[in-house]
């Protein structure tokens, strides 16, 4: 009988994040999740603006991009089915009615980025 070998394991647990924007990439090889955290912050002592930009990035390739892809519809059709259809949120549409429009000096409109209020 062949003798049992014990193993140790480690788990190191990352940081809780919060997303509010994701952008996904792709190469030959990969599929790269970029999960972004985007804050506006104000000094208090000398009331400077600062945005602090976190980013968690995920590298998969192609074949477990689609896995992922199969996944996560899966959850999303059962959370749909047990609390209901997932619709934009009122204040997103009034805020995307509310958008600022910016025209350059060339001509081009800019829609200015949500996150800066």
């Amino acid at each position: 009988m062949a003798e049992k070998q014990k193993i140790n394991m480690s788990i190191m647990d990352g940081d809780a994040f919060f997303s509010h924007e994701t952008s996904i990439n792709f190469s030959p090889t990969q599929f790269i999740f970029d999960f972004r955290c985007i804050t506006p912050r104000v000094d208090a002592r000398s009331q400077t603006a600062t945005i602090a930009l976190k980013h968690n990035v995920i590298m998969i390739e192609p074949y477990h991009a689609k896995q992922f892809l199969n996944i996560l519809s899966q959850v999303v059709k059962k959370y749909e089915s047990e609390f209901g259809k997932i619709d934009k949120p009122d204040s997103i549409k009034k805020l995307e009615k509310k958008k600022k429009i910016k025209t350059t000096k060339e001509g081009k409109t800019v829609e200015s980025p949500s996150y800066f209020g």
